[in-house]
């Protein structure tokens, strides 16, 4: 991450949120940085900060290597991959429609290790290279009515184990970030989904419960909490594995690693009521 060239980054999901926080403040420490989401033109800001928007769907291999590919051929390197796009898919396991649970698996894990695939060549052959995906604190336990997301999360931190024992030998880091509650537009969009499959079903009570939880009501950090967690790790000259914030956090992961899973599964109900 060091020397006079500016360092070539990578993030997707840019369009919104914690990715839109990442692209800015990237640009404000000196970064080179490309913007990738399907909503190009709600990248504006950042082509204004002096970064690059790119239309990329984590879905599409097509956009995905023409969008590495113009990267290589601009800067003739990158150096920061930060896998950001994702969302989460709530409702009961028993009414998600199985190609809506294929998608949520798509976007948050296999459309992250296409995309990794299609760097990991330019960062072995300039012996350098930091991967961080973005996952959540959701990636090391589960809670009601969102089990695709967390099954996406916990592969993703799976993959993500795996890669980086494979890739260090290369001058390759990989970081795991995992956010708690962020202020972005992830919560309304999850918990539709859960009323859209299990609002008016067998689930339907559960789903009242969640929707009307306190917790959905508190003001969350701003994505900035998150932003300082990936200058950390990019700056440091061994990152740690894994860095976490936001909203309970710390918290909910101790209670998570101290409790049996029973135990845990009574806690995060009564948090919801």
């Amino acid at each position: 991450m060091s020397g006079k060239e500016k360092p070539v980054v990578l993030v997707t999901g840019a369009s919104s949120g914690i990715g839109k926080d990442f692209a800015l403040r990237l640009l404000r420490e000196g970064y080179r940085v490309y913007g990738a989401a399907r909503r190009v033109e709600r990248m504006a800001d950042i082509e204004s900060a002096g970064g690059v928007a790119l239309e990329m769907d984590v879905t599409d291999d097509a956009a995905m290597t023409t969008a590495i590919d113009r990267i290589i051929r601009d800067e003739g390197r990158i150096d920061v991959l930060v896998n950001n796009a994702g969302y989460g898919q709530m409702g009961a396991l028993e009414d998600v429609p199985m190609d809506v649970a294929r998608r949520q698996m798509e976007v948050n894990l296999i459309g992250v290790a296409r995309l990794t695939q299609l760097v990991l060549p330019h960062m072995r052959a300039q012996k350098s290279g930091r991967i961080v995906n973005i996952s959540t604190i959701g990636g090391k336990f589960a809670g009601p009515l969102g089990g695709w997301y967390y099954a996406s999360k916990h592969a993703l931190e799976g993959y993500s184990d795996t890669l980086r024992m494979e890739v260090r030998q290369f001058g390759i880091d990989v970081v795991v970030i995992e956010p708690g509650g962020i202020e972005t537009e992830w919560g309304p969009i999850a918990f539709g989904s859960a009323e859209q499959y299990s609002g008016q079903g067998a689930y339907g009570p559960l789903v009242k419960v969640m929707m009307n939880s306190p917790i959905l009501k508190r003001t969350m950090p701003p994505p900035q909490v998150i932003t300082d967690l990936l200058l950390k790790a990019l700056k440091s000259k061994r990152p740690r594995a894994r860095y976490h914030g936001g909203y309970m956090a710390g918290p909910i992961l101790f209670l998570k690693w101290l409790l049996p899973d029973q135990m845990m599964d009574w806690v995060l109900m009564k948090t919801m009521q």
